[in-house]
């Protein structure tokens, strides 16, 4: 039997908005870094996580990371996925 495909939305609040799917996975939430660098430039970190717990440990290694990357600073975000049969 196949698995039953659904799509997943992210809503930040930022206004930013990403959609993942179709899937069968049970990811839950949705995490994103936004780091600035030292010359101003973004880079931009994200995944989905099958719990909040998993997505709260993903905060832990952030300041090792900007120091060894030298990001000037960062936001850590996570949001629940919203579960939809139809892409939005």
């Amino acid at each position: 039997m196949a698995k039953r495909r659904h799509y997943l939305t992210a809503r930040l609040p930022d206004g930013y908005i990403k959609t993942i799917g179709p899937t069968a996975q049970p990811f839950t939430h949705y995490w994103r870094i936004v780091a600035t660098l030292e010359n101003g430039k973004t880079e931009i970190f994200w995944g989905h996580t099958n719990s909040l717990a998993e997505a709260k440990r993903k905060r832990a290694p952030l300041a090792e990371a900007a120091r060894q990357r030298g990001w000037r600073d960062h936001a850590f975000e996570i949001v629940e996925l919203e579960r939809s049969e139809t892409a939005p």
